[in-house]
């Protein structure tokens, strides 16, 4: 295969479920969020559906961090073309398409200087995946070497920081005062001080740690103990995600809600991508997946050419699914609606993605 990496059937089956799973994310956004990006939901059922649903697929993220750092962590090529590669496959596709939001949706080029661009809050995860990127050259005579003890107590000590938007909540609820403003600090956090101890060690630098342990340590279960992991595990990570959703939607009980942004981002607490609940989820759906092995025709026709294209499809969902959504919404029930965005948003991206691949030399500078 190009890149000297070598093909792992089942990643090519989790990266599909991963990226339809971003887009259902974003298919019940506007079930919780107005036009202003305030915090609305209209009805009782509409909250329980929107704690079901997000939960049920907030482990994309981590599951494409996961898909990617499984092959690549650690380095098997050179530094200087491990980079090449990853620019021209990552960030290129990464600055044309958010030029293409800018010039749909408004803002300023000015913005791509900095960051990514308001009109296309999606494309966040491409610089901190490229951030996990600049790591890896660091970290990888480490990740040749280290034991399976090892691994496990740093994996364990990333665990901890999944805990971290419980702990601040817990610090204000215990009474302790926030000295300087409405959020806790945690162990050399302040305002002139962003990096606190465990600043290393937390994010998305923990489903790095994870992928490699699955690699190098964990055994392949047989069909019967994969289910007995990653079922009830998954339960457990549903309780955590929607009922942490669900049971501290402000209002008191109250619909329709109405609350400023910052109640949505405090709303999201138990659903945030580093979070235990959803660290928890990404585990079980990988560790499911690695029992997905067919390589027959559906595979080499269908699952093959909608994986390499799923970049892709993930870069230019949005400008799909805003109308998609616009028109569907309030004609199906919440979650049906929820569904269609979704799948209808899914298979259309997969399509142009697919397709334009296909074009000599542009196509893979413009779909990765």
């Amino acid at each position: 295969m190009k890149n000297n990496i070598e093909r792992v059937v089942f990643l090519d089956y989790l990266r599909i479920v991963a990226c339809f799973m971003v887009m259902v994310v974003h298919a019940v956004e506007p079930f919780y969020f107005d036009g202003s990006m305030n915090l609305h939901i209209a009805t009782k059922s509409d909250a329980l559906w929107v704690s079901l649903i997000d939960s049920a697929a907030r482990a994309c993220v981590p599951l494409f961090v996961m898909t990617s750092c499984y092959l690549l962590f650690p380095l098997k090529i050179p530094t200087g073309a491990f980079f090449r590669r990853r620019m021209s496959r990552i960030l290129v596709p990464f600055f044309v398409w958010a030029c293409v939001y800018i010039w749909q949706f408004g803002g300023s080029f000015k913005e791509l200087i900095f960051n990514f661009p308001n009109a296309a809050g999606h494309l966040w995860f491409v610089p901190m995946l490229f951030g996990l990127y600049l790591a890896m050259p660091l970290l990888s005579p480490w990740a040749e070497k280290v034991e399976k003890r090892e691994l496990k107590w740093w994996i364990a000590l990333w665990s901890v920081t999944a805990l971290f938007p419980y702990l601040r909540r817990i610090a204000l609820a215990l009474g302790v005062e926030p000295s300087f403003g409405p959020i806790a600090y945690l162990w050399g956090e302040c305002p002139w001080n962003e990096f606190g101890a465990f600043q290393y060690v937390s994010g998305f630098f923990g489903y790095m740690l994870i992928s490699l342990y699955i690699r190098k340590f964990a055994k392949e279960f047989s069909w019967k103990k994969t289910l007995a992991f990653s079922v009830p595990l998954f339960a457990v990570a549903m309780a955590i995600m929607a009922g942490g959703f669900y049971l501290r939607i402000p209002g008191g009980g109250a619909y329709p809600v109405h609350e400023p942004y910052s109640a949505a981002v405090d709303l999201e607490m138990s659903i945030e991508y580093c979070s235990v609940g959803v660290a928890a989820a990404a585990l079980a759906l990988f560790i499911l997946f690695r029992k997905f092995t067919f390589d027959g025709a559906f595979y080499r026709r269908i699952v093959l050419p909608i994986s390499n294209a799923s970049f892709g499809a993930y870069l230019i969902h949005i400008l799909i699914l805003v109308p998609v959504s616009s028109a569907l919404k309030g004609t199906l029930p919440t979650p049906l609606c929820v569904l269609a965005v979704a799948v209808i948003t899914f298979v259309s991206s997969a399509i142009v993605s697919c397709a334009v691949r296909r074009i000599p030399i542009v196509g893979k500078w413009l779909m990765g």
